[in-house]
């Protein structure tokens, strides 16, 4: 007999999963905003923090995944010092991140950089930059 898993289903599992690679229990959260407020690039993300997790609390998980939240977060954990229940959007987008790049699917190309920025760059942004972006 062959067990069939909805979406949601699926959905939900994936968001337990970014749970457990974060350690943040995002339940917690009362969308207060804060983090949202104190955040320096919140400007440029699709999804403001507050509102990624109030999608994780809703099990949509394919909104979070198809967001550029995760990948302009800075992890400067300005998110979590102003959050009164201690909630770390910065950990919650790197474990999207994670689960992003363990599929293997990379989000910026190294083939796609321009030789004159790589010559250019300090070494240490680069192997920073590759670390984030690439699986």
């Amino acid at each position: 007999m062959k067990i069939k898993l909805s979406k949601s289903d699926i959905d939900g599992a994936l968001v337990t999963q970014i749970s457990k690679v974060s350690g943040e229990d995002f339940k917690q959260c009362y969308q207060c905003g804060n983090c949202s407020g104190g955040c320096p690039v919140s400007y440029a993300m699709d999804i403001p923090p507050s509102q990624i997790i109030r999608f994780l609390q809703l099990g949509r998980f394919e909104l979070v995944m198809e967001a550029n939240s995760m990948w302009v977060c800075v992890g400067c954990l300005q998110c979590y010092s102003r959050c009164p229940k201690g909630v770390s959007a910065a950990n919650i987008l790197e474990a999207a991140r994670q689960l992003s790049l363990r599929k293997g699917t990379d989000h910026e190309r190294i083939e796609d950089l321009p030789v004159s920025f790589l010559k250019t760059a300090p070494q240490q942004a680069i192997v920073c930059g590759f670390r984030k972006f690439v699986s």
